[in-house]
């Protein structure tokens, strides 16, 4: 579990096939004997393991689930993903419940400089859309971040200095993807509710979606039944 408070920035040191996984590496400067194998590390909202460490570098196994839901498989050498260690009992949460559990993909449909900040707008798709709240929380590339305003099928959200900062989403620009992971303790209310009768589970059409049927292809994400967006 995280919080979605970034703790530092690292940079991708290589991605590569090795028999039949998929390895990401990873080195950041001052984290030199922090994680151990075994230990979990959130990258750009991604929960993976640490299968091996040494100094500053981290190697983690990316799985064909990770590689088909998240934006791992589009990393590069040189990139910077931004990082957070699991929370721990007792430590402040500073954002939001994060699992790592990345819902999806989405593009970023729009960006605008204004005082004091960015505005960031993220093309939602359609099963996405109820599970998102005005004011609610959502983790971009494992930020935890306010939802400001919702129109249609856009959400926006507002990176002020700090952030923009210390993450890699001042970076971003329209048409690039990123992982979304939705409020988990809506997914679950809304899950139970529907199955259990409560409210009709076609108010909720992304249940399914959210069950692990979400399918994703390079630049595209596709829901059973729903084309793509």
């Amino acid at each position: 579990m995280f919080t979605g408070i970034i703790q530092t920035l690292g940079r991708v040191a290589g991605r590569k096939r090795n028999g039949g996984r998929t390895v990401l590496e990873i080195i950041c400067p001052g984290w030199e004997g922090q994680l151990a194998p075994g230990s979990s590390l959130a990258v750009d909202g991604v929960c993976l393991t640490v299968t091996r460490s040494a100094a500053d570098r981290f190697l983690m196994d990316l799985g064909a689930e990770t590689l088909c839901r998240t934006t791992m498989g589009n990393l590069r050498s040189g990139n910077q993903v931004n990082l957070e260690r699991p929370l721990r009992m007792g430590d402040p949460i500073g954002g939001h419940l994060v699992q790592g559990h990345v819902d999806g993909i989405v593009p970023v449909a729009g960006r605008r400089v204004v005082e004091g900040g960015l505005r960031l707008f993220l093309a939602i798709p359609p099963p996405f859309l109820p599970y998102i709240i005005d004011k609610g929380s959502i983790a971009v590339n494992g930020v935890s971040l306010t939802v400001a305003a919702i129109s249609g099928d856009r959400a926006e959200v507002f990176l002020i200095p700090f952030t923009l900062d210390a993450t890699n989403l001042g970076s971003l620009r329209p048409g690039q993807k990123v992982n979304l992971e939705l409020d988990p303790m809506g997914k679950y209310i809304a899950r139970f509710l529907a199955r259990t009768g409560r409210i009709p589970e076609k108010e909720f059409p992304g249940s399914d979606a959210l069950n692990g049927q979400v399918q994703t292809v390079p630049g595209l994400i596709s829901f059973p039944g729903r084309g793509h967006s």
